[in-house]
């Protein structure tokens, strides 16, 4: 960068780590290629004992923007080392980074141009999930980084509550030190909600940059998961609840109503449904205590926070609080999807409207049913039969209160898409859909060959085509039953031999992994192996 840049050392950059010596260099680097703009880098260490001290000693004498803040005790969470980042700031703005994150080049400058030019406190841009080590990225919240923007008070645009992160804004530093916004001190998940409450709630004009200034790396596989990836015990719920909950009270004392409602609705959106999705992977006394504790919380929500929520997220809530015990549990989970499903059966109250279930008529779907085809909570079961003469996939698309027969479906565009870039499709089919007096609702198939896909995860994504000329796109129902799902081994003219394996997702949807001749099918049973006596 220029060394002349009118903005020159204008801003902090507060990395935070904890036993991250692997990933915190190259942290600590993407800050300080920002160039000239930021005058410092402070990299607080959460009391590390894995040598990443000695890194960043390193880093310090190489270049004298490295500022070491040493942490004496453990604080246990992310909220206390980014307080110290606060405290010991100089530049006029100030942002975060976790030290498994990086900066990508000219997000700073993207960040301040913007806060500058607009006279705002508080300037935002577009973070991206980059999953290792495919590199898939998956842009956060990129509805509200669509294009430049200045808000004037957060309350013209609730959707900012959605996007929780702390990481992916520049703050004026007096800012925060003005209106005492600090992080929750200690071990405290989810410590960005807080935060961001506290943000709204002083009600600053904020600008919008449709630039990325933040790369979340997402490793599923790592031995220690982020508080985001680690939600198999209970508490991990527990502290979610308790973040919500913070939040909406901070937004509702600071007379933000429309923001505390907002926060509700993410909460019904993103955080119940992603764990209602999860249910039937967890054990029976962590289903009894999510449910006792959901029920307790959502009790509070009245009928105005629940149509804030989308279709899915206010039913998901509605059957936990009618029913005093887990159930329906597959159901829901199929519901919570993305895009949602709502599988059979389809009761009717008495009045003949339809509603979750006959002995839940109290939760009614008729809001259900107003939404446009394109919306709908269609559903569709998938079988997929790999066979060494001719592998083929057959569909059922279900009735759904007559909507779905009033807009008279005629064909179904099928694609395989790859779980590591969805924008490349291994193949694609068409096919009529057909009444079936037998089984009712409408049925399809088409032959899949499976040696036109690559070694790896494909996602079945399906458009459901209509005579009224409306589509919907959604994912299918992984079918279960003997030889449906699991591996198999298939005969192939093109590779010798495929390993097939279709299973369900976490949401239940059709997915297929493919190993293809003899080094990739002794590449699968290798890493099955290994999994196999780690666990031991």
């Amino acid at each position: 960068m220029d060394s002349m840049h009118p903005h020159d050392a204008q801003v902090s950059v507060v990395v935070i780590g904890y036993d991250d010596a692997t990933h915190v260099t190259d942290a600590v680097r993407s800050a300080l290629a920002q160039g000239g703009i930021v005058r410092e880098v402070i990299a607080v260490d959460d009391c590390s004992t894995d040598g990443s001290p000695a890194l960043l000693d390193a880093l310090a004498a190489e270049d004298p923007r490295v500022k070491v803040v040493r942490r004496t005790t453990n604080s246990g969470g992310c909220g206390t080392p980014r307080n110290d980042g606060i405290d010991a700031a100089t530049a006029p703005y100030l942002m975060f980074l976790d030290s498994d994150d990086i900066l990508p080049p000219g997000a700073v400058d993207a960040l301040l141009m913007a806060a500058v030019a607009h006279a705002t406190p508080l300037a935002a841009g577009l973070c991206v999930r980059r999953e290792l080590p495919s590199g898939r990225e998956v842009p956060w919240q990129p509805e509200l980084y669509e294009r430049p923007a200045l808000v004037s008070r957060p309350s013209q645009r609730p959707r900012l509550v959605d996007d929780t992160l702390c990481v992916n804004k520049l703050y004026r530093t007096d800012f925060l030190r003005e209106h005492g916004i600090r992080f929750p001190e200690g071990r405290f998940p989810y410590e960005d909600f807080v935060f961001t409450a506290r943000v709204l709630a002083a009600g600053p004009s904020i600008a919008l940059v449709p630039d990325t200034v933040y790369v979340w790396h997402v490793r599923r596989s790592a031995q220690r998961l982020s508080i985001s990836l680690d939600r198999a015990a209970i508490d991990n719920w527990k502290a979610r609840m308790e973040a919500n909950r913070q939040a909406y009270e901070i937004l509702l004392g600071a007379g933000e109503k429309r923001l505390a409602r907002a926060a509700r609705a993410a909460f019904l959106d993103r955080g119940l449904r992603m764990y209602a999705r999860e249910l039937p992977l967890r054990d029976a006394e962590y289903r009894d205590e999510w449910w006792r504790l959901t029920r307790a919380y959502l009790s509070d929500f009245d009928a105005a926070d629940l149509a804030q929520a989308s279709v899915s997220g206010r039913v998901v809530a509605q059957v936990v609080l009618a029913a005093d015990q887990p159930r329906d549990l597959h159901r829901l989970k199929e519901l919570a999807a993305h895009p949602a499903r709502l599988a059979p059966p389809y009761a009717t109250a008495e009045d003949g409207a339809p509603v979750w279930s006959a002995d839940l008529p109290q939760v009614r779907l008729e809001h259900l049913l107003h939404r446009p085809m394109g919306h709908l909570p269609v559903a569709v079961d998938a079988e997929l039969h790999p066979r060494a003469r001719g592998t083929r996939l057959r569909l059922r698309l279900h009735e759904l209160y007559g909507r779905v027969e009033n807009a008279r479906p005629h064909r179904v565009d099928m694609a395989f898409v790859q779980r590591e870039d969805d924008s490349r499709v291994g193949l694609a089919a068409t096919a009529a859909l057909r009444p079936d007096a037998e089984l009712g609702g409408w049925t399809a198939e088409a032959p899949v060959g499976l040696a036109e896909l690559a070694d790896g995860t494909w996602d079945l994504k399906l458009t459901l085509r209509f005579d009224d000329g409306t589509s919907r796109e959604t994912t299918a129902h992984a079918v279960e039953g003997p030889g449906l799902l699991g591996r198999r081994m298939v005969p192939s003219v093109r590779h010798g031999v495929l390993l097939t394996q279709p299973y369900a997702t976490h949401s239940g949807a059709l997915a297929l992994r493919v190993a293809s001749g003899v080094r990739g099918v002794t590449a699968v049973v290798g890493r099955r192996l290994r999994r196999l006596l780690h666990w031991r």
